[in-house]
């Protein structure tokens, strides 16, 4: 009897402990597959680096401009998570976001790919929701939710100057 309301009081403290951890805020772009209506698809890359991990290249961005230039497409900046790099094009007209492609995302392993096909249309259309890269991550794709959000944030700075 003494172990049930040992173990009880543990089990309690531990939960209360748990659901006070406060979540970090997320600054910059999330990886997108697709577009828009959630047609297209994305493509990816091995991972094999951990975020910020030294020696790691430095992120690369590019803007490019269509048509007229009313449309663009800017991509962000390259995102090192724990499972691989993430990296996202948005396109733009003005400076609406009418769309948003994942150019690279964890997809080495089975279970990254599981994970992604399903969190990142969820990442798409929330940024274009929202229209800004201040969007929630997507549970179970933690760091690959925040590598986009970085990236989208990068691309979305990137447009403005």
């Amino acid at each position: 009897m003494r172990r049930a309301v040992v173990t009880s009081a543990a089990t309690a403290a531990g939960v209360v402990l748990l659901l006070s951890l406060k979540p970090h805020e997320a600054a910059g772009p999330a990886p997108v597959i697709g577009s828009g209506a959630g047609t297209g698809s994305g493509s990816g890359s091995d991972v094999s680096q951990p975020s910020n991990a030294p020696g790691s290249p430095a992120p690369s961005a590019s803007v490019s401009a269509t048509g007229t230039g009313a449309t663009r497409k800017v991509s962000g900046d390259t995102v090192n998570t724990r499972y691989g790099p993430v990296q996202v094009q948005v396109t733009l007209a003005g400076s609406r976001i009418t769309a948003v492609d994942v150019v690279k995302y964890p997809n080495s392993e089975r279970r990254d790919r599981e994970i992604n096909s399903s969190a990142l249309p969820v990442l798409n259309q929330e940024a274009i929701s929202a229209q800004s890269a201040a969007i929630d991550v997507v549970s179970g794709a933690t760091y690959t939710s925040d590598g986009y959000v970085r990236s989208l944030q990068s691309a979305l700075d990137r447009a403005k100057g």
